[in-house]
């Protein structure tokens, strides 16, 4: 009867260990130290690709099942000192697009890469650009479209108040589809660009926003596009009905065929923040689908606020991504974030915000965790003034496709750091039926993965913690990649030294 019990008991646990996580670590290597980049390119024909630079010396390590080091392989056609490498990874193949700079010539090169990191065929040349010895020379940048069918390299040249913009564009297998050249007028001290995008028909898009001075709101809004075919960019104004607005995001709806912008607005210049702006740009009738200003009610505020008034709630949030729906709707997410500083640059949000090198088209590929680029553990933007960091709070607002809240919820947490951020914040994994948001916990004595859940309707579920169940491994979770519709890779730390973990859900 004992056997029998027991048996019945373990089909009722049966679905709770099938749902069990499993950490697996690399090996920690004393090559891996403090002071190497690195950027978890992906999975590609069933390996873990993740590039490193130590040094000015490249390589890609391969690993396979619960993280073993298959092999190191040294790119030694990359030269020394290159910078802007990106990748472009399909599911048995990636390029990776490199540039670097030789007697004043700027060259952008491109290699097509398997799944062991052999190289398909020898490096291509995209495109050169004359800068001078002392010239600037992060000039280009890639994007590529959603269905990896459209890869997009441009580079932008600033001579005096202008820009000078040159896209090319291609196929998945790099054939050139159509090159131009573009002025665009720019004064770094008002004009803002969003982050770059170009969707599944090659139209190139980003967002230019104006304000009245340096250390202001935005007050103007354009949509900038360029068709595939089109040699100019076509500017739309989006009204703010004299409404100021935030750092604008952007994300390209290709099912819907729309352009989705959304930030924070304030009801004053250098007010507090008073709600949501969310626009929708409908491609096909080349028009506004919808533009609507979503006041934050109290009921969540007073949820949100770790201290202050009800007014200043959502002072210190930031937008760090934008998650689009089958539907047409999206999820709005932000995050509670401030910085302390022992000398005299005072956490300013709007030195953050227009200050910073993200502003600049010019450090577009310079890592944060929301921006393009690879990981630079220890000369981050953030480190250069400040030396106490706040990550707080995390609002998810629910918008649907007429740009109207349907919900909104707080996911709480508390982190706080000296001399460095790497540990803090938190990363998405969706699978499909929610949006799980992973954080570590604050107490370092005993580590913890906090893992809450988003339910399409708003609903707000933790699961238990994941565990490391070795003593010694940090995780920099804000730098993990999604790499299977279960499974992740997250780089540590072991002491001072970098791996990664891979967390099969």
């Amino acid at each position: 009867m004992k056997g029998r019990v027991s048996f019945i008991t373990m089909l009722f646990l049966l679905p709770l260990f099938l749902q069990a996580q499993k950490i697996s670590y690399s090996d920690v290597l004393k090559e891996n130290s403090r002071d190497m980049d690195f950027e978890i390119v992906g999975k590609v024909s069933g390996n873990i690709l993740v590039f490193k630079n130590v040094s000015s010396r490249y390589a890609i390590s391969v690993y396979q099942g619960d993280m073993e080091l298959k092999e190191k392989v040294d790119l030694d056609f990359i030269p020394s000192k290159a910078f802007n490498v990106d990748f472009v990874v399909y599911p048995d193949f990636f390029y990776l697009i490199y540039q670097y700079q030789k007697r004043g010539v700027v060259y952008c090169m491109a290699a097509k890469i398997d799944g062991n990191v052999k190289k398909l065929n020898e490096p291509v040349l995209l495109d050169t650009t004359q800068v001078g010895v002392f010239g600037d020379n992060k000039i280009y940048n890639v994007v590529a479209s959603e269905d990896k069918q459209k890869i997009m390299v441009f580079k932008i040249q600033k001579k005096d108040d202008r820009f000078n913009f040159a896209t090319l564009l291609y196929d998945n297998q790099l054939q050139p589809i159509h090159k131009s050249r573009q002025i665009m007028d720019y004064n770094e001290r008002k004009d803002v660009l969003s982050d770059f995008f170009v969707d599944n028909d090659g139209t190139f898009v980003f967002a230019k926003s104006i304000k009245s001075s340096a250390r202001d709101d935005i007050g103007t809004l354009d949509l900038v596009t360029k068709p595939a075919m089109q040699d100019t960019f076509t500017y739309r104004v989006l009204p703010l009905n004299k409404t100021y607005i935030d750092e604008v995001k952007i994300k390209v709806d290709n099912v819907n065929k729309r352009y989705v912008l959304s930030s924070f607005y304030y009801g004053e210049r250098r007010g507090n923040i008073t709600g949501i702006y969310a626009s929708v740009w409908d491609i096909k009738g080349d028009s506004i689908y919808t533009s609507v200003f979503n006041p934050l009610p109290d009921s969540v505020r007073s949820i949100a606020k770790e201290k202050g008034g009800l007014k200043y709630a959502f002072n210190d949030f930031f937008i760090r991504n934008l998650i689009l729906k089958k539907d047409g709707g999206y999820l709005l997410v932000a995050e509670d974030f401030s910085a302390q500083s022992t000398g005299n640059n005072q956490w300013n949000r709007w030195d953050y915000l227009y200050n910073s090198p993200f502003s600049n088209p010019y450090y577009y590929n310079f890592y944060s965790p929301y921006y393009g680029g690879y990981y630079r553990p220890y000369n981050s933007f953030n480190n250069y003034y400040n030396n106490r960091y706040y990550y707080y709070n995390i609002l998810v607002q629910s918008i649907d496709n007429k740009g109207v809240t349907e919900w909104s919820n707080i996911i709480h947490k508390e982190q706080f750091a000296d001399i460095t951020d790497n540990y803090l914040s938190y990363a998405t994994f969706n699978t499909g039926a929610g949006i799980h948001f992973l954080f570590n916990n604050s107490d370092k004595r005993n580590p913890l993965l906090i893992d809450n859940v988003i339910a399409g309707d708003g609903t707000l579920t933790r699961n238990p913690s994941l565990k490391s169940y070795d003593k010694g491994y940090e995780f920099m979770i804000r730098y993990a990649k999604q790499t299977g519709a279960r499974q992740m890779i997250v780089p540590c730390s072991y002491r001072q030294q970098i791996c990664f973990a891979k967390i099969d859900f």
